[in-house]
């Protein structure tokens, strides 16, 4: 009897298995159909770029690498890279060329031709933004060590997003990628964390990027707490809560006002008295919003059970922006499918 018992268990247990199997199946089926473009980066080791495909992965998207777009407003050389005589020392744009790709963003490129079978777009994190892109033009920080620009990538991510938004394309940007859409919508910048707080004579304890023990050593993402405080925002509608525990965080800039746009500040992270902006969104978009934060590598963390996990989010609460955005997707598909 016992034994009967037994094997009736397994054949549950199996049957239950091919449910689920069958009902992933069809969940990738119907994502299958969803292609999501992630805005080019040279550098495609790095997990920035390769944690957003891993997570997207997961959920049986597709994801494609998008091509370089390119301006006739600069000149490249013979490696496909901003020439030197477009960018300062230091590598951002200089303020002639940086006014051209302002003034006539998309007009003069490859940017339709790059963008035409995706259904969204994500920007990654990265390097620091040419301050020359500024609606109002700022100096570099000045930190040597902190010397961080790719001008062909600000060129690429500037016209993309601008793109994006005038054909209201779904986007989604973290850190540099947040910082972008404040850039590319007129947003002001903070060029380096530490030294605006030393300037206010506060005292900052390096809640959003690790300090470095040694100049060689690993600097892991700092977690701390977020405030969303929309709720009719797509950030609240993404995690549901007053506040996103734990999140990874790893960057020296941030944008410090979005006063005068059509965006508005939906999280924040209260630091030394200061509110520092965690999420914004384009009030007059579909679907544009930016993360200052990293829930793609908390997530991968997760994955891969390596470098403290527990620190961080969870692994269901990292992965509620990209499955949000995959269920937009799918249901803006369906209603294209129906019209």
């Amino acid at each position: 009897m016992l034994k009967k018992i037994f094997v009736h268990l397994v054949v549950l247990i199996l049957i239950s298995a091919g449910f689920k199997t069958v009902n992933a199946a069809a969940n990738n089926a119907t994502n299958s159909d969803i292609v999501i473009g992630i805005a080019w980066r040279a550098d495609i080791d790095s997990e920035f770029y390769t944690n957003v495909c891993k997570v997207f992965a997961q959920e049986g998207i597709k994801t494609v690498l998008l091509d370089k777009v390119v301006s006739k407003d600069v000149s490249y050389d013979e490696d496909g890279l901003v020439s030197e005589n477009c960018t300062f020392e230091v590598g951002h744009l200089k303020d002639k060329f940086a006014k051209k790709i302002k003034n006539n963003p998309f007009k003069n490129s490859n940017v339709k031709e790059v963008v035409k079978e995706v259904d969204a777009v994500i920007f990654t994190g990265g390097e620091d933004i040419s301050p020359t892109l500024l609606k109002k033009v700022t100096k570099w920080h000045g930190i040597e060590e902190e010397i961080d620009f790719n001008a062909t990538r600000d060129v690429s991510d500037y016209i993309l997003m601008s793109y994006c938004l005038e054909n209201d394309i779904p986007m989604m940007g973290f850190c540099r990628g947040m910082q972008m859409l404040a850039v590319v919508s007129g947003g002001k910048m903070i060029g380096d964390i530490p030294t605006y707080f030393k300037n206010k004579g506060l005292n900052y304890n390096y809640e959003h990027r690790n300090q470095k023990a040694t100049p060689d050593s690993y600097r892991d993402y700092a977690p701390h707490d977020v405030q969303i405080i929309d709720k009719n925002s797509i950030v609240y509608s993404i995690y549901g809560t007053d506040t996103v525990k734990n999140v990874p965080s790893w960057h020296h800039q941030a944008v410090e006002s979005v006063e005068d746009t059509d965006l508005a500040v939906t999280a924040i992270t209260p630091t030394a008295g200061i509110d520092m902006i965690e999420a914004i969104e384009r009030t007059d978009k579909t679907f544009a919003i930016g993360l200052q934060f990293h829930p793609e590598a908390a997530a991968v963390k997760h994955l891969e059970n390596k470098n403290n996990p527990n620190k961080y989010m969870d692994y269901d609460t990292a992965m509620k922006s990209f499955k949000y955005l995959i269920n937009y997707l799918r249901r803006a598909n369906n209603e294209s499918k129906a019209a």
